[in-house]
């Protein structure tokens, strides 16, 4: 799955989301990483559906899916990825959300929304977050293609709001995200975009990524879901996007220390160690 990283242009990609408000990546994925990610979900799914419309009931989450397999963590890290994040996410910027998507036949189409919509951050701010959505199967237009508004990663309240009120509403800006299997397409949580219906009789499998400032809460509560055991087997970097780093200067410590040293084995929390609570 590796890829050249000196030939790889960050620069013209971030120009790219900055115009437009999303790029695509077209050979993030190989063939061979295809095929290890599609053997390393399969035990994971089949066997429940979307608990609601967004989610959607004839659709597949996995969730936590950077912890399940080595593939999915290379993934998350990919040094392309970090490169063009690293243009509009400063220091140690954190993983938020991580999870295979699996469209089912009869799948219909998500309500639009923007990935930062449950930060209250005025339109005006700079996005808190980025996207990556990535193709397993073929994205088209039948099979649910991730639908985007270019452009609208601009757009005010306003503007969405009068957009909103034409006749067609912002349905008629849609532009599905058609890309072939291997491709990952990268926009900040700004973009407003929707997951299509799928009205084939073949499942679209995806995944995505989902970051953030070092100073936003993430979306998953990976010191919660991620066993330190298997922390301690990633990678620094994904164990830096998994929050043990610290975000200038001093944001999440851990009673005065870095949070990397709650790896170190035999580690005990200070407050346990120096004075156990009555």
């Amino acid at each position: 799955m590796d890829k050249p990283t000196a030939s790889f242009d960050a620069d013209t990609h971030a120009a790219e989301i900055r115009e437009q408000g999303f790029t695509v990546i077209a050979d993030f994925m190989d063939a061979d990483a295809i095929a290890e990610f599609r053997a390393r979900l399969a035990p994971f799914l089949g066997s429940h559906r979307g608990r609601n419309d967004f989610e959607g009931f004839e659709t597949e989450r996995v969730y936590t899916l950077v912890a399940r397999a080595k593939v999915f963590e290379d993934l998350a890290t990919e040094p392309r990825l970090m490169a063009l994040l690293s243009r509009f996410l400063e220091g140690a910027f954190l993983l938020s959300a991580t999870h295979a998507i699996n469209l089912m036949p009869g799948e219909t189409a998500q309500g639009i929304h923007t990935d930062d919509g449950f930060y209250r951050q005025p339109r005006s701010s700079p996005a808190v977050g980025y996207s990556v959505i990535g193709a397993i199967d073929a994205f088209t237009a039948a099979n649910g293609a991730t639908e985007v508004i270019p452009g609208s990663h601009l757009w005010s309240e306003d503007d969405i709001a009068r957009r909103r009120a034409e006749p067609g509403g912002l349905e008629k800006y849609l532009v599905p995200m058609e890309i072939a299997a291997g491709a990952a397409f990268v926009f900040p949580g700004k973009l407003l975009h929707r997951g299509g219906a799928n009205t084939t009789d073949k499942p679209r499998l995806a995944f995505t990524n989902q970051y953030c400032a070092g100073w936003a809460r993430p979306q998953e509560n990976f010191f919660l879901s991620v066993p330190k055991e298997i922390v301690r087997a990633m990678s620094p970097r994904a164990q830096a996007l998994l929050g043990y780093e610290l975000w200038p200067t001093f944001m999440g410590m851990v009673t005065a220390s870095h949070p990397a040293k709650s790896l170190e084995p035999g580690w005990v929390p200070p407050i346990v160690a120096q004075a156990p609570r009555a």
